[in-house]
């Protein structure tokens, strides 16, 4: 009787569009539709809304696992894919290097979520292993498979059942978010901040603003360049992150351009430049403000990364408050102090 280790999975996707009273399923959640029994497996999150629970046993590789049973209603079907390459007809049905043991998979539908069960047998215990998830709104027609909208690699460790995505993508995806918000969330709004209430200082005010808004621009613009190679590695579906992204940056460029073509003090279109270049410039900030919240909303970039950019978000306005408090107190003294008139 030959023996091996063969490794059960129950690979569990829930759809984005959820109803009041669809139960989504988790690890923590204890809920499982019949006839699955995966008390036993070890469950982790994998990629959005991806579930595996996974086992590996030791025995003779027909053998049933508990969460599998024989009497299994099989509603759908569940094909193996060979990637012979990165284009859809390079994809080929029922072809492939995976093992299979004599239990059949399966595919259940249950309410908003998708159920996949099958086993692999394997030759020794694995560890990490590269796993590619793909998903895609359209139909595959005779089991040709559309483009995908969105994808993930994720490296998995069978032997412990621990999750660790690749480093190239998620270091991609904080540089993007950190450049994004040190140009556009800090450097900006302090070379506003700079413009507005440091005028005393002249003309030391001046290059200092430049000087700061450059550098903002400079790193902001670095960060569009960051989110566009992590477009490319990830296929993301974030239009508005994206949309809001290119617009800032465009508006960026023509407050740069507009620097260059600044009208002297003694010119007639000089109050014209200074109200395009102070109502697009809080433009900028405004929408800066917004997009980075966004992004790191879509980008599911967890409560530290809220909290810290909530910090620096408040820092900012408690200083604007502070500096705009002082100077209209500054402005009613001056009037209060001025010698009445005869």
């Amino acid at each position: 009787m030959p023996r091996g280790a063969y490794l059960s999975l129950l690979l569990a996707w829930g759809a984005v569009s959820m109803t009041v009273h669809s139960q989504v399923d988790s690890c923590s959640s204890s809920f499982l539709p019949l006839p699955f029994n995966a008390s036993q497996l070890n469950c982790r999150p994998v990629w959005r809304n991806f579930i595996l629970r996974v086992k590996i046993e030791f025995g003779p590789c027909y053998h049933r696992s508990k969460f599998l049973p024989a009497n299994l209603a099989n509603i759908l079907d569940i094909r193996q894919f060979y990637l012979r390459g990165q284009t859809s007809s390079e994809v080929m049905v029922d072809q492939g290097q995976l093992l299979e043991t004599r239990v059949a998979p399966a595919v259940i539908l249950y309410g908003n979520n998708i159920y996949l069960a099958f086993q692999l047998n394997v030759s020794a215990p694995m560890a990490h292993q590269l796993l590619l998830f793909a998903l895609s709104t359209a139909t595959p027609v005779e089991f040709y498979l559309m483009e995908h909208d969105d994808k993930a690699s994720v490296s998995f460790d069978f032997s412990v059942g621990t999750v660790a995505e690749p480093s190239y993508p998620n270091q991609l995806k904080r540089n993007h978010g950190a450049l994004a918000i040190l140009g556009w969330g800090v450097l900006l709004p302090v070379g506003a901040v700079v413009a507005r209430y440091c005028r005393i200082w002249d003309p030391m005010w001046y290059y200092l603003h430049v000087i700061v808004q450059f550098a903002g621009f400079l790193a902001g613009f670095a960060g569009v360049v960051a989110g566009i190679a992590l477009r490319g590695r990830l296929h993301s579906d974030v239009t508005l992150h994206r949309g809001l992204g290119i617009f800032i940056l465009v508006l960026g460029i023509l407050q740069v351009t507009a620097f260059f073509v600044r009208p002297g003090k003694g010119s007639k279109i000089r109050k014209h430049w200074n109200w395009y270049h102070h109502w697009v410039g809080s433009l900028v900030v405004f929408l800066a403000v917004i997009n980075i919240a966004l992004g790191i909303q879509v980008g599911e970039a967890g409560n530290s990364w809220k909290v810290g950019y909530g910090i620096i978000l408040a820092i900012i306005l408690i200083a604007i408050a502070l500096l705009e408090s002082m100077r209209w107190w500054s402005r009613l003294s001056e009037k209060t102090a001025e010698p009445p008139a005869f």
